[in-house]
C-alpha cells in the first residue's frame, strides 16, 4: 500500500506519549509516599495497578482489535487514559491514585497493542526496523524529558508570583502537592491526542495470518510449551527489574542518601531513561557485530554490578550508579523479545500478546519490593532484583533461537 507519513508520525508521537506518563511514576514515588503516608508495601500497589492493566487488557485488546479498526481503539484509549489524570488531578488521594493508574495502564495498554502493526503498514515492512528503533529512541527521549519537565514545573509552582499556565495550575493544585500538576498536563495532552485522532485518517491494516491474536485455545495452547513460558517469565521478569530500578530508585536515595526527589532524584531517573536510550544505540551497532545472546550476556553483568555500586556505595557514587544501569538494560528488551519470537515457528501474532502479558512483572516485583521493604528495609528489598537480573543473564546461555541475528560476519561468509 501507498506509504503514509503522517500516520508514521502520529505513531511515533503516540510513543512518546506512551513514554511521557507512564516513566513518570518512578520519579513521583517519594511524592506519593510522604502526601499519602505510605508504607513501601502501599507504595509498591501504585506501579502495581499501572502494570497489572497490561496483564488484564493487552490480550483482549488484541482480539478487539480484530473486530474494530485501529483509529477506534486508539481514541478509546486515550479517552481512558484522560480520566484516569483527571480523577488524580481533581481528587487527590491513594484511593483514586490507584484507580487513576489502574486507567492510565488500561489505555497505554491498548494503545502498544495497536500501534507496532499499524507502524509496519503505514511505513512500509521495509522501513519497519528502521522505524521500530526510531520509535524506541523517541519512547527513551520521553522517558528523558519526563522527570525534567516534573523538575520545571514544581520549581514554578513553588513560585508565588508564577504568571502564564503556572497562574492557571495553581488555584488547582493543593498545597504542597505540587507534583499534581502533572496530572492535569496529563489531561491536557491526552484531550489533545484525543481530538488529534479523530480528525486523522487512517490506513486499513492488513494483518498477515502470523501475526493476528488467535482464540483463547490459541493461547491456551502456547502456554502450554515450556518455551512460551520461559520467555513469558524473562518479559516479566525484565519489565520488573526495569521498574524496580526506575520506581524506588528516588525513594532509595532520599531515604539513605538525603537527596532532594523533586530535583536529584529526578534528574537521576531522568539519566536512567537517557542513558537507556543510548545504550539502545550503541546496541544496535553491536548487535551488527556480535550474536544477540553474548551481547545479552555482556551488559547484564555489568548492570549487576552497577546496582551492587548503587545499592551498597556512598551518596555520591549511588547516585552515578544508578542511572548507569540503564546504559546496561536497554538492549535487552529487545533481545528477550526478538529471541521469544525466534524460538517459535507458529502463532506470532498469539505469542507477542502473551509476551506484552509479561509486562505485569512491573506489578508484582514492585509490591515484592515493598513487602520485603517494610519488613526488611528497602535495600534489602531491592536485593530482590538480582533473581530477576540473574534469570536475565541465563537467557544468553539456553535460548535457542530457530533463527539467529545476522552479523556482519555472517555477510562477509555468504
Amino acid at each position: 500500500m501507498k506509504r503514509n507519513y503522517y500516520i508514521v508520525a502520529l505513531i511515533m508521537l503516540t510513543f512518546f506519549v506512551i513514554s511521557f506518563i507512564t516513566n513518570i511514576i518512578g520519579p513521583l514515588s517519594p511524592e506519593f509516599i510522604k502526601d499519602f503516608k505510605l508504607s513501601d508495601l502501599m507504595a509498591g500497589v501504585l506501579p502495581f495497578a499501572f502494570f497489572i492493566a497490561y496483564g488484564l487488557v493487552s490480550i483482549p485488546s488484541s482480539m478487539l482489535l480484530q473486530k474494530y479498526n485501529e483509529k477506534i481503539i486508539m481514541t478509546v484509549a486515550f479517552a481512558v487514559a484522560f480520566l484516569g489524570s483527571l480523577l488524580l488531578a481533581a481528587e487527590p488521594n491513594y484511593l483514586t491514585a490507584v484507580l487513576s493508574l489502574f486507567l492510565i495502564g488500561s489505555g497505554m495498554a491498548m494503545l502498544q497493542v495497536v500501534i507496532n502493526p499499524l507502524l509496519r503498514t503505514s511505513g512500509g515492512e521495509e522501513n519497519y526496523a528502521f522505524n521500530s528503533v526510531l520509535a524506541q529512541l523517541i519512547f527513551g527521549g520521553a522517558s528523558f524529558l519526563s522527570p525534567l519537565v516534573y523538575s520545571y514545573m514544581v520549581l514554578n509552582l513553588s513560585h508565588s508570583n508564577s504568571s502564564g499556565v503556572f497562574s492557571v495550575l495553581q488555584p488547582l493544585v493543593p498545597a504542597g502537592m505540587s507534583w499534581i500538576s502533572l496530572y492535569w498536563l496529563f489531561t491536557v495532552i491526552c484531550i489533545g491526542m484525543f481530538v488529534l485522532l479523530l480528525v486523522s485518517k487512517f490506513p486499513k491494516v492488513e494483518l498477515k495470518e502470523d501475526e493476528k491474536a488467535g482464540a483463547w485455545k490459541t493461547h491456551v495452547m502456547l502456554f502450554k510449551k515450556p518455551v512460551v513460558i520461559a520467555y513469558f517469565i524473562a518479559l516479566f521478569c525484565y519489565v520488573g527489574t526495569e521498574q524496580g530500578v526506575s520506581y524506588w530508585m528516588s525513594q532509595f536515595l532520599f531515604q539513605y542518601h538525603k537527596f532532594d526527589p523533586q530535583i536529584t532524584g529526578a534528574n537521576a531517573v531522568a539519566y536512567f531513561w537517557g542513558l537507556m536510550t543510548v545504550g539502545g544505540v550503541v546496541g544496535l551497532f553491536l548487535l551488527k557485530v556480535m550474536d544477540s545472546r553474548k551481547l545479552l550476556v555482556l551488559f547484564t553483568i555489568p548492570a549487576i554490578i552497577c546496582l551492587t555500586i548503587a545499592l551498597f556505595g556512598p551518596a555520591q557514587v549511588s547516585l552515578y550508579a544508578f542511572p548507569i544501569i540503564g546504559f546496561f538494560m536497554s538492549v535487552m528488551y529487545p533481545i528477550i523479545f526478538s529471541l521469544a519470537l525466534s524460538s517459535v515457528s507458529e502463532h506470532h501474532g498469539s505469542f507477542a500478546g502473551i509476551l506484552v502479558t509479561g509486562i505485569i512483572g512491573g506489578a508484582v516485583v514492585q509490591i515484592l519490593i515493598g513487602g520485603l521493604g517494610n519488613l526488611i528495609g528497602l535495600r534489602s528489598g531491592m536485593m530482590f532484583l538480582y533473581i530477576t537480573f540473574g534469570y536475565i543473564l541465563s537467557i544468553g546461555f539456553w535460548a535457542k533461537p530457530l533463527i539467529t541475528n545476522k552479523t556482519i560476519f555472517d555477510t562477509k561468509e555468504n
